[in-house]
């Protein structure tokens, strides 16, 4: 199989906040991740999750170490901002929407540091709201929207300008059980259709175990690096759910390819 390309990679990350009385807030970090990878960050309060995020996205500097995304190392980067428009999207637990324009203009507002025409960043925008299941809340003002919604806007206005990689900070933090799970289903599911590379802070161990992926911090270290047991079985749940899936399910047309193997697929997903 073939590795996909490092995105994210940091070598010994640490960021200590104080002078009088020093706080290792991250402490020799090292991670990399890869293209398409949905990564959950958890941890205790104080653990140092958004101050990961933070670094990732280059909202701060590290006191040593160095974070490197897509192989080029942000130290180097000369312009941060425009890296960051180009390359990270971000979501956070308050949308941060601006409230007097409507849901298509919010998610438009990156589009504005592009070259693109005002009818191209209207139809990118509408692309996007319809991506997230808001093709009908184009007109909608951020008051007009619950909870969720808003979220789903921010989503959208984090993909506009195809970033390498999505950042997420307790998105569903001020959300409810109900619109928690339909925000990380959506994530999960734009992981999985669009192949974005997400990474996503939470102490919601429920929206932790949707990601493919679990990094566990404690005191600003990386004390474990996991993949959730039930991940194999979510994938064949979402597997059985595609259009592939039902057609193996149902005995229709598959690739010349599979034919072999259809059967067997047919067995384990019947028993899913």
């Amino acid at each position: 199989m073939i590795e996909k390309e490092i995105v994210v990679k940091t070598r010994k990350l640490t960021r200590i906040f104080g002078a009088v009385e020093p706080v290792r807030a991250l402490d020799g970090v090292d991670i990399v991740i890869r293209a398409g990878e949905f990564v959950a960050v958890v941890g205790p309060s104080g653990s140092g999750k958004s101050t990961l995020l933070n670094m990732l996205g280059a909202l701060d500097l590290p006191s040593s170490g160095e974070v490197l995304i897509s192989g080029v190392s942000l130290q180097e980067v000369r312009n941060l901002d425009r890296f960051r428009s180009k390359t990270v999207g971000f979501v956070f637990q308050m949308h941060n929407l601006i409230p007097t324009l409507t849901a298509l203009e919010n998610v438009a507002v990156p589009l504005y540091e592009t070259r693109m025409s005002k009818t191209a960043r209207r139809a990118r925008a509408a692309e996007l709201l319809g991506l997230v299941g808001l093709q009908r809340r184009l007109k909608s003002l951020p008051s007009q929207l619950s909870g969720g919604e808003r979220q789903r806007v921010a989503i959208a206005r984090a993909l506009a300008n195809e970033p390498t990689i999505v950042l997420a900070d307790e998105p569903t933090g001020n959300l409810d059980s109900k619109a928690t799970a339909a925000i990380m289903e959506l994530l999960a599911e734009l992981n999985r259709t669009q192949g974005t590379t997400l990474i996503v802070v939470t102490h919601n161990t429920q929206s932790a175990n949707m990601a493919r992926r679990i990094i566990t911090l404690r005191d600003g270290k990386v004390i474990s690096d996991t993949v959730p047991k039930d991940a194999f079985a979510r994938d064949l749940i979402e597997f059985r759910q595609s259009g592939l899936g039902q057609a193996i399910l149902e005995d229709g047309q598959v690739p010349d390819r599979l034919t072999e193997i259809a059967p067997a697929l047919r067995a384990l997903l019947r028993k899913t």
